[in-house]
């Protein structure tokens, strides 16, 4: 249960944030709900969002396991339930986003995928454990300019997972709906 109330304020703008995320994820987010406490929190964290969602040089399935890895290093159950949810509606593949939290005996990833894991897990670790070694690994293979998205997105994650984490926030059933097979989700006109 969260620790804090999810029915904040209603102002104009929390109502039209809701709007929005119900228009497109199907339903108001309870992230965005404990923030709308605090209207400037709110405001600095939605703009932070659109910001990182242009960031374009790093590989999508990348970033979204780098993300979801830091999520469950810090057992966020909200960001892995919505992480799982977006990344299989965007066509990654089911194994990838379901293995996550069990990546190191999974068979389903490439090397690279493994050290962008691994580096999430480093990064998010208290204090850091990243080693030049793992470092130099991901810059042959990625570049500097995907190397500093993929900390970035890391560092972004660990504020997502850790805000949740802290208000008590866990699944809001996002990941339920990619586990309706095909056939049900088109007769009932439910979109995963």
């Amino acid at each position: 249960m969260a620790r804090i109330s999810l029915a904040p304020r209603r102002t104009l703008f929390l109502r039209l944030t809701e709007w929005y995320t119900r228009r497109r994820y199907g339903k108001a987010l309870d992230p965005l709900r404990a923030l709308g406490h605090n209207r400037r929190v709110l405001f600095t964290d939605l703009r932070l969002e659109m910001s990182v969602a242009r960031w374009k040089a790093l590989d999508t399935d990348l970033k979204a396991l780098a993300t979801m890895a830091s999520a469950a290093s810090i057992g966020c159950s909200w960001c892995m339930d919505f992480g799982h949810w977006e990344n299989r509606t965007r066509g990654m593949d089911a194994r990838k986003v379901r293995d996550v939290p069990v990546w190191r005996d999974s068979d389903v990833y490439s090397p690279l995928e493994r050290d962008v894991m691994e580096y999430a897990e480093a990064m998010t670790a208290n204090p850091p454990e990243v080693t030049d070694e793992l470092t130099g690994r991901l810059l042959a293979a990625l570049g500097e300019e995907a190397f500093v998205e993929l900390t970035a997105m890391v560092a972004v994650e660990n504020l997502r997972s850790r805000i949740n984490a802290a208000l008590g926030l866990t699944s809001q059933g996002f990941k339920d709906h990619c586990e309706i097979p095909a056939a049900a989700r088109s007769a009932t006109g439910t979109a995963a």
